[in-house]
């Protein structure tokens, strides 16, 4: 394809009028403010007119539980621990493989609808989820769930196995578009010796860990209490888990002791904003992150405690909240947010050569039609794409230059099949409760 005359957003945060850009074999292989020689347009093949049109890095969805679309809805207004053990672990209890399955299908479509290519799943059932990512024609870093009590060594856990042959079986599958990551749930569904175990895994290999670190002041407190005073993150950096790449997702409850710890292991912190606020979790010093210049990205969390995966809400949300929270509207910039929701969520996935529209990265695009009223007028088009825009003005979805949702179509996706699987499976595990 060969982007004709559109707007374009830069690595550096600024939106460039009247650019060409052509993918060819899944890659950006021409950008300029001019049309290619004839004869090299005509090897891109389809000419998309760029009129009223702005093109931008697709996004990258650094923390979601992807089958939890099935729980939309259901688990409402509660606290944290609550709402799991009340309403998600009693709904997930009665999920099968397959129900996870059709969960992931219909967030592949919800996502590629709103502009992401690629997302850190944690969840069951990882098999499932990654045929249908494959098959949605995005990317993921899957990760199945550890929850660990025993006592006892990681090799004797069935998820030990069961990681081995999804490394074995999936790591890289679809030119790459699987990642398989590892996972620690949190401190408080973990023991040492696993995370131990999982540490000598991971160190030396090109596999990543994917956890969930200080969400909840409870959580804190109660961390503290077991470990002689230790957070979670000062927990985690005394066995060495940081010594490996970890995207770690909330960091609500953090301290500056914390911070120095995270920001010298190079730690990805994967902030889920309209998560953290609907479960009452507070907010993550994300300023003082960014002034620290830390591995800040972007996360829709799950669909109990987010209700939908459109993650221009969550950009929104992480340039505006910080302002009033610190009384301060300098406090996070349009274009650190963007960054965060583009080229450090593709890094926070390993994926270096994604999120930015240059020439010779992936072809992970997505097109806004910028003709609507709220994009008038624009002195700096990138304040109207996270203040004023939506995921709604989305039009096209590109990943490795495949598109996967285009004009209210999903080329890849059934997605009236997948609406109504979703909706009588919800309704089958609600009745069993």
């Amino acid at each position: 394809m060969l982007f004709s005359d559109i707007d374009l957003l830069t690595e550096q945060g600024v939106v460039r009028p009247h650019q060409w850009v052509g993918v060819r074999d899944g890659m950006i292989a021409y950008v300029g403010d001019a049309a290619p020689a004839p004869e090299e347009a005509a090897a891109f093949g389809e000419v998309y007119d760029g009129c009223g049109k702005l093109l931008m890095p697709a996004l990258y969805n650094a923390h979601a539980h992807s089958p939890m679309t099935l729980l939309r809805g259901f688990a409402e207004n509660l606290p944290l621990q609550r709402w799991l053990e009340e309403k998600c672990f009693p709904f997930e209890a009665r999920m099968t493989a397959e129900d996870c399955y059709w969960g992931t299908v219909l967030a592949c479509a919800e996502m590629a609808r709103y502009g992401v290519v690629s997302f850190s799943d944690m969840y069951y059932a990882s098999e499932e989820r990654c045929r249908a990512v494959l098959e949605a024609g995005m990317k993921a870093n899957m990760c199945e769930g550890l929850v660990a009590f025993e006592e006892k060594p990681y090799a004797e856990y069935p998820i030990c196995a069961q990681m081995e042959a999804l490394v074995r079986d999936w790591h890289g599958a679809g030119d790459g578009r699987i990642h398989i990551d590892y996972n620690i749930h949190s401190e408080y569904l973990s023991t040492e010796p696993v995370c131990r175990d999982i540490l000598d895994i991971v160190r030396g290999t090109d596999l990543r860990l994917h956890i969930h670190l200080s969400e909840t002041e409870k959580e804190v407190r109660e961390c503290r209490e077991r470990h002689g005073g230790l957070s979670p993150v000062a927990y985690f950096d005394r066995i060495g888990i940081f010594d490996v790449p970890v995207t770690a997702a909330h960091c609500v409850w953090v301290d500056e002791a914390d911070l120095d710890i995270l920001e010298a292991r190079g730690v990805f912190v994967a902030n889920n904003p309209a998560s953290n606020m609907k479960l009452g979790s507070g907010f993550a010093p994300i300023p003082e992150m960014l002034r620290r210049g830390m591995n800040v990205c972007l996360g829709s969390d799950g669909m109990a405690s987010n209700n939908n995966h459109n993650l221009f809400h969550d950009l929104y949300l992480q340039a505006l909240i910080y302002k009033g929270a610190n009384l301060d509207p300098t406090a996070v910039t349009p274009q650190q947010a963007l960054t965060a929701a583009t080229r450090t969520g593709a890094l926070s996935q390993g994926r270096a050569d994604c999120g930015v529209v240059a020439e010779g990265m992936r072809a992970d695009l997505c097109v806004l039609d910028t003709t609507g009223p709220q994009w008038c007028p624009a002195p700096d088009p990138v304040y109207n794409i996270v203040y004023a825009g939506d995921g709604s003005d989305v039009v096209l979805t590109m990943c490795d230059g495949q598109v996967i949702y285009r004009d209210g179509t999903w080329p890849t996706i059934d997605l009236e099949q997948a609406k109504t699987e979703c909706a009588a499976r919800t309704a089958r595990i609600i009745a069993e409760l």
